[in-house]
């Protein structure tokens, strides 16, 4: 979209109000699903678990570091269109999109096989957590990829 002044600007790229609330949903979600599986359960007895929540500990701070940088570019007006800066935010959003996908369902399949077994191997307070952690890391990956495509497409239209 180009802008009165000529300049273009992506709906959901780096230093929008879009951008800024994917980040924020993405942070939200991420911390969600980490608390949800490390809080009170015993995720270390799966390695699927484990790899969850290694990626949703690093989606966070990810996302948290790039919702500082939507803030300061929409609120104080300093908008970040460097194309190298862009294309590092695009590869790493794509490397966490792909990482969250498998986490996700890597944890969704070992929460099935272990609902399978008519919970003789999980209780119902951990198997309800694991999926509720399991949930929320589908929709931070969602949002991730979201912003990995808006970013994508304005790193090409540059």
């Amino acid at each position: 979209m180009e802008n009165g002044d000529g300049s273009v600007t992506g709906a959901g790229a780096v230093g929008s109000a879009g951008s800024l609330g994917l980040r924020v949903g993405q942070a939200v979600f991420s911390s969600a699903s980490l608390l949800f599986m490390s809080v009170g359960v015993e995720f270390f007895s799966y390695t699927a678990f484990c790899f969850l929540v290694t990626i949703m500990g690093l989606v966070i701070p990810w996302s948290c570091t790039l919702a500082m940088i939507d803030v300061c570019s929409v609120f104080v007006g300093c908008p970040l269109r460097v194309p190298g800066v862009m294309v590092i935010v695009v590869v790493g959003d794509w490397v966490l999109s792909i990482l969250s996908f498998a986490a996700a369902c890597s944890s969704a399949a070992v929460i099935d096989l272990l609902l399978q077994f008519h919970g003789s191997q999980c209780s119902p307070r951990f198997c309800g957590r694991y999926q509720l952690s399991a949930m929320m890391a589908f929709l931070s990956w969602f949002l991730t990829t979201a912003s990995a495509i808006f970013n994508f497409w304005f790193v090409a239209s540059l």
